[in-house]
Order: structure tokens, then C-alpha cells, then sequence
């Protein structure tokens, strides 16, 4: 069984960085994959940015620019660096893992950007 935490949301002003953080428990030998999602109120959740394990990154066009996906070599954990920050990327912010064809998911962090 694997399971994801997330931390490192917070509240921030518009044009501020958080990295984010995505620590992974249990057996992540044959993950293949970690992307980051957000969830805002009343919106559907959307991919953020992914990475594979070649480190293939792979981002949406609303923060392509501004944020950076890394994770380390044994899927253990992966950051989400998030900078220029707009009340936009305000969101529930969710870590996922992609384990044999099962996806794992986070708890989620909550992001809150003020203008």
C-alpha cells in the first residue's frame, strides 16, 4: 500500500513562491509516474504538471513558466516549485502516483494566493 502526503501550501501574495511537497509510504519500486492536480471551488480538478520516471515533465499552459516538477530518483518524494503566484492558482492542491496501472492520491494541500 502506498500512501501520499502533501505539505507546504499556505497563504501567499499574488507574485510569491511555495514549493510544495509530496512524500510517498510504502512500496514506490515500480511507480512509472507523480503529477500534481488542483481542485478550486466549483471547478473540476486539473492536471498541473507531471514528470515520468525518464524525467519527462509535462505541465498545463497556465503555469508553464512559473512552476517546476521534480521528484527524486526512487519516487519517494516530488516538489512542486511554484513561483510568479496569481489568485488564479488558488486550489486544493493534490500529489498522485501511478503504481502498476493503480493511482494513488494525497490528501491535499491548500494553496491560497491573496491579490
Amino acid at each position: 500500500q502506498v500512501r501520499l502526503v502533501e505539505s507546504g501550501g499556505g497563504l501567499v501574495q499574488a507574485g510569491g513562491s511555495l514549493r510544495l511537497s509530496c512524500t510517498a509510504s510504502g512500496t514506490t519500486l515500480s511507480a512509472v509516474a507523480m503529477a500534481w492536480y488542483r481542485q478550486a471551488p466549483g471547478k473540476e480538478r486539473e492536471l498541473v504538471a507531471s514528470i515520468a520516471g525518464g524525467g519527462t515533465t509535462n505541465y498545463a499552459d497556465s503555469v508553464k513558466g512559473r512552476f517546476n516538477i521534480s521528484r527524486d530518483k526512487y519516487f519517494k518524494v516530488s516538489y512542486l516549485q511554484m513561483n510568479a503566484l496569481q489568485p488564479e492558482d488558488t486550489a486544493v492542491y493534490f500529489c498522485k502516483m501511478i503504481i502498476r496501472g493503480a493511482q494513488y492520491w494525497g490528501q491535499g494541500t491548500q494553496v491560497t494566493v491573496s491579490s
